[in-house]
C-alpha cells in the first residue's frame, strides 16, 4: 500500500473539521488507485501568522506530505511551504493587505472587543479570531514572506489554483485573479520535476468562495490526484 500524505491548510476561522477537507477525507479513497492509502490531514493554527508558521513547518516535517493544499487565506501560510507542490482553493492573496492597513482601526476604543464579539469562535474545532493590532500587523510581513516563494521570485514549486466564478471576495480583491497572474502565472513543466505542465495556472468554477461539494468531487479531488500521480 502506498501511503499518500495531503496537508490542508484551512482558512480563517476553520479549522480540524473544516469542510472541505472533510469532504476530501470521506470521499477520496473511492477514486484512489486500489494501492493508495490518501490520508489527508487538517489541523488547527492560530490566527497569528506567526505563531502558526513555525507550528505548521513542525507539522510538516512530521507528516512529510507529498502535497499542500491550502483554502483562502490558509493559502498564504500554504505558499510558504517550500519543496512541495501546492494546490489552492479561492486563494485570498489580497486579505493580508487588507488585515494590516486596516490594523489602526482596533486602536479605536471598543473596536477589538467588538471584533471579538461578531467573530465568536464556532462550535467544533476551530480557529479562535482575535483582531488585535499587534497581530493583524504581523501579516504584512507574512505576505512578503509567502511571496518569496512564487515564480516570480525565482521558486520551482508547482502551484494551481481553483476560483470561484461567483465569490463576493473577488469584487473587493480580498481574492484576486490579477494578483494570482502576476506571482504564478506561466505555463510549461516545472524545471527538473515531473509536476504536470500547467503550474501558474487555474481554473474558474461556476461557484462561491466556498468551493460546493460538487465542484469537490469533480475538480479538487481529480486534481490531488491528478498531482499525486505525478510525483
Amino acid at each position: 500500500m502506498i501511503e499518500q500524505t495531503i496537508l490542508y491548510i484551512h482558512g480563517m476561522g476553520g479549522g480540524g473539521d473544516s469542510r472541505i477537507p472533510s469532504i476530501i477525507k470521506e470521499n477520496i479513497d473511492a477514486y484512489a488507485p486500489s494501492s493508495w492509502k490518501v490520508n489527508v490531514v487538517v489541523r488547527t493554527y492560530p490566527f497569528d501568522p506567526e505563531e502558526a508558521a513555525p507550528l505548521i513547518a513542525t507539522w510538516v516535517d512530521e507528516l512529510k506530505p507529498r502535497l499542500i493544499v491550502g483554502e483562502s487565506l490558509g493559502s498564504i501560510q500554504a505558499i510558504r511551504i517550500k519543496g512541495l507542490p501546492h494546490i489552492f482553493v479561492s486563494p485570498s492573496l489580497g486579505a493580508p493587505s487588507y488585515l494590516w492597513k486596516l490594523s489602526f482601526l482596533t486602536l479605536i476604543p471598543g473596536v477589538e472587543a467588538l471584533c471579538d464579539w461578531i467573530w465568536k469562535p464556532r462550535p467544533g474545532d476551530r480557529q479562535t479570531l482575535h483582531f488585535s493590532y499587534k497581530t493583524l500587523r504581523k501579516y504584512h510581513a507574512h505576505l512578503k514572506e509567502a511571496l518569496a516563494n512564487t515564480p516570480l521570485n525565482g521558486s520551482e514549486d508547482y502551484f494551481f489554483a481553483f476560483f470561484g466564478a461567483h465569490d463576493h471576495y473577488r469584487r473587493t480583491g480580498v481574492v484576486s485573479i490579477r494578483l494570482w497572474n502576476k506571482y504564478f502565472g506561466r505555463s510549461g513543466a516545472v524545471s527538473g520535476k515531473s509536476f504536470p505542465h500547467d503550474s501558474g495556472a487555474y481554473t474558474i468554477y461556476d461557484g462561491t468562495h466556498f468551493m460546493e461539494e460538487n465542484f469537490v468531487h469533480s475538480l479538487l479531488i481529480p486534481k490531488i490526484l491528478e498531482v499525486l500521480g505525478s510525483l
